[in-house]
C-alpha cells in the first residue's frame, strides 16, 4: 500500500495488526530501521502476515522478500506500506515484479468523512441515467467551497480552524520536501522545491506546461521535469494522461495535473473562503480548477474499492474541446466526466461530451457534467447533469 504521509495507511495497518495478532515492523523507527538494513532476512522472517511500515526506507528489504517467496509464494504474506510510489524504487521493481499487489491510499473520500461507501463511479460505469434520479441536492456553494478546501488529509481535517490548517499544511510540505524527496534523490536546488510545488498548484486542473513551470521557478527545463517526477513519487502531485482512440493520440497530447488533495492545493493557491465570499475575480477563477481537481480526486479514489477495470485519461480535441475525466473499461466503453464551478449548465459547454458521444457511438455509456446546482436532469441522449454532491451521496 502506497500513499501520501498520513493519509492513514498507519492506522490501516494498525487495522490488521488487530485482526492478526501481528506486531507492525515500523522503519520510521531509527532503531528498527537499522536492524532492518542489517539483516534484512531477519525482519521479513516471521510468522505470516508480516507487516512492514514505511518500507521505502529499506529497500534492500525487498529483495529479502523475494528469497522469501521463491520458497512459499502464498498469497498475504507481507502487507507493506511506504510513502513512495513503488515504481520509483529501482529495485523495487526489479525484486518483486508479478509477485506484487498495488494499492494507492489517498486522502479519505468524502465518502468516507461522512462514514458510507460511495458508489458513484459504478453507477456511472453501470447506468449513468439512475443518477438523475437520485433527488434534489441541499448542498450551498459555501459548503461546497469547505469541503474543497478542507480536502481529505485526516490531521488537517481535525485543525480546528483555516489558519491552524494552513500551519500543517505549511509543516507538511517542508517535511515532504526535507525529508522524502532527499531520500529518493539528492537534489541540488532544494529551495526550489516549494515554489515549483506553488507553480504547479496554480496549474492544477490545466494541462502541465513545464517549461512555464520551470521558467517562473527558476529551473531549467530539464531539471524542472526530474523535480516534477520526485514531486509524483511522493504524492504531492497526480499526472492524469492524455486520452485517445489510438496510442499515438493519447502519446501526441500533454497530461493534466492535478495536486494530490484540493485542500493542499487550496493553500498554495492562497484561496481562502473569505476571498471567495468576497467574489476576489482571481480566487474565483482559480476556483473552478480546484473544484475539478477536487471532483476528480473523489471519482479516482472510488477506483480502489470498485470491482471495475478502468483506465483514466482527459479528452482534449484538435480545436481544443475537452473533457475533463475519461473512464474506459476494459472491454472498450467509455464515460465521460465534465466538472463546472457554476449553478447552471449551459449547451455550449457540453458540446465537447456530444461530440465525443457522437464520434464513439455504442461505446459511449454516458457523460456526466458535475455543477454547484440543486437538481440533477438529463440534457440529451445519454448526457446528464449532475449536482457535484452526488459523487459522494
Amino acid at each position: 500500500m502506497s500513499g501520501p504521509r498520513t493519509a492513514g495507511k498507519s492506522t490501516l495497518l494498525g487495522q490488521l495488526a488487530a485482526q492478526s495478532g501481528q506486531p507492525i515492523i515500523d522503519l520510521d523507527d531509527l532503531v528498527t530501521r537499522q536492524v532492518a538494513v542489517n539483516d534484512p532476512g531477519l525482519i521479513v522472517s516471521g510468522e505470516s502476515p508480516v507487516l512492514i511500515d514505511e518500507f521505502q526506507h529499506v529497500p534492500e528489504i525487498l529483495s529479502a522478500i523475494k528469497a522469501e517467496l521463491n520458497r512459499d509464494l502464498r498469497a498475504g504474506r507481507y502487507v507493506l506500506t511506504g510513502s513512495t510510489r513503488y515504481a520509483t524504487l529501482p529495485r523495487a521493481a526489479q525484486s518483486l515484479t508479478g509477485r506484487v499487489h498495488l494499492i494507492d491510499v489517498l486522502p479519505l473520500s468524502q465518502g468516507e468523512i461522512c462514514g458510507h461507501r460511495e458508489t458513484f463511479l459504478d453507477a456511472i460505469l453501470d447506468e449513468p441515467r439512475q443518477l438523475v434520479t437520485s433527488g434534489v441536492s441541499a448542498t450551498s456553494r459555501e459548503e461546497y467551497a469547505e469541503r474543497v478546501l478542507g480536502g481529505g488529509f485526516p490531521l488537517a481535517l481535525s485543525r480546528a480552524t483555516p489558519a491552524e490548517r494552513g500551519r500543517w499544511f505549511r509543516d507538511y510540505i517542508n517535511v515532504i520536501v526535507t525529508r522524502d524527496v532527499l531520500e529518493i534523490s539528492k537534489i541540488r536546488q532544494r529551495s526550489a522545491l516549494p515554489r515549483l510545488l506553488r507553480r504547479l498548484a496554480s496549474q492544477t486542473g490545466q494541462v502541465l506546461k513545464i517549461a512555464e513551470a520551470a521558467r517562473d521557478s527558476g529551473l531549467e527545463q530539464s531539471t524542472a521535469d526530474r523535480y516534477i517526477t520526485l514531486l509524483e513519487s511522493v504524492f504531492m502531485i497526480h499526472r492524469l494522461p492524455a486520452w485517445g482512440n489510438t496510442l499515438a493520440s493519447r502519446v501526441g497530447h500533454l497530461p493534466k495535473v492535478h495536486l494530490i488533495d484540493s485542500g493542499l492545493a487550496g493553500w498554495l493557491m492562497g484561496i481562502t473562503p473569505e476571498k471567495l465570499a468576497a467574489k476576489n475575480p482571481a480566487a474565483l477563477t482559480e476556483f473552478g480548477h480546484l473544484v475539478e481537481t477536487f471532483a476528480v480526486g473523489e471519482i479516482l479514489k472510488q477506483l480502489s474499492w470498485s470491482d471495475h477495470s478502468v483506465e483514466v485519461g482527459h479528452f482534449r480535441s484538435h480545436d481544443d474541446q475537452e473533457v475533463d475525466l475519461i473512464l474506459e473499461t476494459w472491454d472498450g466503453r467509455v464515460a465521460a466526466v465534465e466538472v463546472k464551478a457554476g449553478s447552471r449548465v449551459t449547451g455550449p459547454s457540453l458540446k465537447a461530451m456530444t461530440t465525443l458521444r457522437d464520434r464513439l457511438g455504442d461505446r459511449f455509456i454516458g457523460g456526466v457534467a458535475l455543477y454547484l446546482g440543486a437538481r440533477a436532469y438529463t440534457f440529451d441522449e445519454r448526457i446528464h447533469v449532475v449536482p457535484l454532491d452526488h459523487v459522494w451521496r
